[in-house]
């Protein structure tokens, strides 16, 4: 059978239940496939954080933070076992007299 240039292609015998046939083909998949399910995300966790501490960064000189280090290591050798950065500087804290403390520190 020829085609007549008018007739669409989809519509010629050899295309009746063609699954690749090109308007059938788009029309199945964008339109009756269905929809893939949703993705869920699960709902977050809420942490209570602790209340006793806050993190701090500060800035040091590479001098200070190395002495600072020899001091912890220090602490350790002399059985000061969970010696930290932390536990120094707060064990410093309560020894300050800001009276002694010069203006141009």
């Amino acid at each position: 059978m020829s085609r007549n240039r008018q007739q669409p292609l989809d519509s010629s015998p050899q295309a009746d239940g063609d699954v690749l046939s090109g308007d059938d083909l788009m029309r199945r998949v964008f339109y009756d496939a269905p929809l893939p399910p949703r993705v869920t995300q699960p709902a977050p966790v809420v942490v209570e954080r602790p209340t006793h501490y806050r993190v701090l960064s500060i800035s040091l000189y590479t001098e200070d933070i190395e002495r600072l280090d020899a001091l912890v290591k220090a602490l350790k050798e002399r059985g000061h076992t969970k010696a930290n950065r932390s536990s120094l500087i707060r064990f410093a804290l309560d020894q300050v007299d800001i009276e002694k403390m010069p203006r141009g520190y």
